[in-house]
């Protein structure tokens, strides 16, 4: 185990020069104050080290960082709160070996995701935390994960072997997208339904009391792998249509983004 001391010498604290020293050799170097030299030894009775936490379907004693194990997704959001993040981790002894990153609010945000996917796998989770992801959102989502990692709060605690590798796709569901809910809404011309889980709405249906009953969405990821394989982008479009609730029985139909 390596740390950095930048205080070995006078020098080497003013040029900013890090040294890399041994755990054993930095105990070496240790300072003590006067007060503490003249106390005298009095041995510590009780040792009962640290508890076991769930991991994968086992109970650890988690000492060192490749102690640590297990997927789990958490959120983070920037100072002014304006954009969020939602992060998922699946560390495998202590290393992070697939990231998700998901982020809302903020056009920088995508970017410092795009930057982020690079910059924390295959590190340990140590080191990801210390990591300046950019974006407050997601350095907040990467301290809320670590910390529930480290007290064994994962989506894979009671999972024997824990989750595989690519497990955290499976939240995009098969158009690899993510859920996102966009719904706008006045006091004075009601809700208005932009995407939802379903995929992009496309148009809304009213009842006779100018109530939703239902609406048309287009799967946004089964319309575009149809067009990369060589679908007409109509039919493609056509075939991915869909339709929820009573839509079929509305007496009128609106845009959301137009009427």
């Amino acid at each position: 185990m390596f740390v950095y001391n930048i205080a070995k010498s006078q020098a080497a604290f003013k040029s900013g020069t890090f040294i890399i020293m041994d755990i054993a050799e930095r105990r070496n170097d240790m300072i003590y104050s006067k007060e503490v030299e003249n106390m005298c030894t009095v041995k510590c009775g009780a040792s009962h080290g640290c508890a076991p936490i769930p991991e994968e379907g086992k109970w650890v004693y988690s000492r060192e960082i490749k102690d640590i194990s297990g997927l789990t997704h958490g959120i983070g959001w920037c100072a002014p709160q304006q954009g969020a993040c939602k992060l998922t981790l699946n560390v495998k002894e202590g290393i992070i070996e697939e990231a998700l990153i998901e982020t809302l609010g903020c056009s920088g945000m995508t970017h410092s995701a795009a930057m982020a996917s690079e910059a924390i796998v295959g590190k340990t989770l140590l080191e990801a935390v210390n990591t300046d992801l950019v974006c407050d959102a997601i350095n907040t989502a990467m301290r809320e994960l670590f910390l529930q990692i480290i007290y064994g709060r994962t989506q894979s605690a009671f999972s024997e072997n824990g989750l595989p590798v690519g497990a955290g796709l499976e939240d995009l569901g098969k158009g690899t997208r993510s859920q996102v809910g966009t719904v706008y809404s006045t006091k004075v011309k009601g809700p208005r339904y932009l995407e939802l889980a379903e995929g992009y709405i496309l148009r809304m249906g009213l009842d006779a009391n100018d109530e939703i009953i239902g609406y048309e969405y287009v799967n946004m990821g089964v319309f575009m792998d149809a067009v990369k394989k060589g679908v007409n982008p109509e039919e493609a479009l056509n075939n991915a249509k869909k339709t929820y609730g009573r839509f079929a029985d509305a007496v009128k139909y609106i845009d959301p983004r137009h009427e």
